[in-house]
């Protein structure tokens, strides 16, 4: 990736850990965090586990936009080095973990990793989209927003044990793909971590969420 030194040079110069105290870029750190956790969980097989570390990664994703817009006293600079911050957690949180979420379930067998190569391409060029126009005129997603992926993908998980674990399989690598293709549609969907009542919402269901799949690990 090339950058163009004469924007950087526009910037003032702090130390690179500096930015961590920022209160939002602490909650994408804490995002990741359960990023790891939920990933090292698909890894195992612990999957209601993961299903925990993923929604939590959403809550955290949405609470440091809504803090961020709330809070007073941040640079350019912060908001900018917050907003790359925020995308690179974002692929993955949203490409890299539905992946081998995918993968796993099947046993990490070849005949899915187009199906998980196909989710992190579609995931990187709907990043890279938003990233580079932003919100549509009417202040719209074109493509549905990435993070729905892993809400869907958890509710989805919740009636895994209907199926037979080769069924499932299917099921959610055909319910991947059909995510990575409305990432990538030219549908306009609302922002909906934008509003506070829709981020209340969000953590009502992380609870419920935490909850239900948490009663399995007992």
């Amino acid at each position: 990736m090339t950058t163009d030194s004469s924007d950087v040079e526009m910037l003032p110069q702090r130390a690179i850990l500096s930015y961590i105290k920022d209160l939002p870029n602490l909650c994408s750190l804490a995002g990741l965090g359960c990023t790891l956790l939920a990933i090292y969980f698909i890894i195992v097989g612990v999957y209601a586990a993961a299903m925990i570390g993923m929604i939590w990664a959403v809550a955290f994703d949405w609470a440091d936009g809504l803090i961020a817009r709330r809070m007073s006293g941040r640079t350019g600079t912060d908001r900018q080095f917050g907003g790359q911050l925020d995308l690179l957690i974002d692929i993955v949180s949203y490409g890299v973990t539905p992946a081998i979420l995918v993968l796993s379930f099947a046993d990490f067998s070849p005949a899915f990793l187009p199906v998980a190569f196909i989710m992190l391409v579609f995931g990187a060029i709907r990043l890279s989209y938003f990233s580079t126009f932003g919100l549509s005129d009417d202040a719209k997603y074109t493509g549905l927003a990435i993070d729905n992926n892993s809400i869907i993908l958890v509710f989805l998980f919740m009636f895994a044990g209907f199926f037979d674990q080769v069924v499932f399989s299917v099921i959610l690598a055909v319910s991947g793909l059909c995510l990575a293709a409305l990432n990538v549609s030219q549908i306009k969907t609302p922002k909906l971590s934008g509003n506070p009542i829709n981020v209340v919402l969000l953590a009502v269901y992380t609870f419920i969420v935490t909850g239900i799949y948490g009663w399995t690990l007992l």
